[in-house]
């Protein structure tokens, strides 16, 4: 589980989509956009998804917000929780069909730990995702 993260992407619209196919079967949803004319200078427009746990309550769970990536900006790498080995395949390809880069198909990670279980993908900003079950 994650609390939040922000996802500086090149395409909004696009990574939208892409999040939403990706993490659907990890029961992740759209929830809504934050509008920056309404708060402090600086805070961008923002895109938000959370999982189940955040959809029942905002105050709990994970979320992640999508901005639009200024100049400069680079990549991210984010650890997102399964509940199953299932459910990290169903995400790899759920993320593959979105049109995601395959960077490590599900399998477990001994060099981790015994029972990490995990797929990686990239998706067409070079941000890097891990699906990930822990069986200990």
């Amino acid at each position: 589980m994650i609390d939040h993260i922000y996802i500086s992407v090149s395409d909004v619209k696009k990574s939208l989509k892409f999040y939403l196919e990706a993490l659907k079967p990890l029961g992740w949803r759209e929830f809504g956009a934050y509008d920056s004319s309404t708060g402090p200078e600086g805070v961008p427009d923002l895109y938000g998804l959370g999982d189940a746990q955040y959809m029942k309550n905002p105050g709990s769970g994970s979320s992640i917000w999508l901005r639009q990536r200024q100049k400069g900006e680079t990549g991210l790498y984010v650890g997102i929780h399964a509940n199953s080995t299932k459910e990290v395949e169903a995400a790899y390809a759920a993320a593959l069909k979105a049109e995601g880069k395959d960077e490590g198909a599900p399998a477990e990670r001994t060099y981790f730990a015994r029972g990490y279980y995990a797929a990686n993908i990239a998706d067409f900003d070079g941000n890097h995702i891990e699906f990930v079950y822990k069986d200990f």
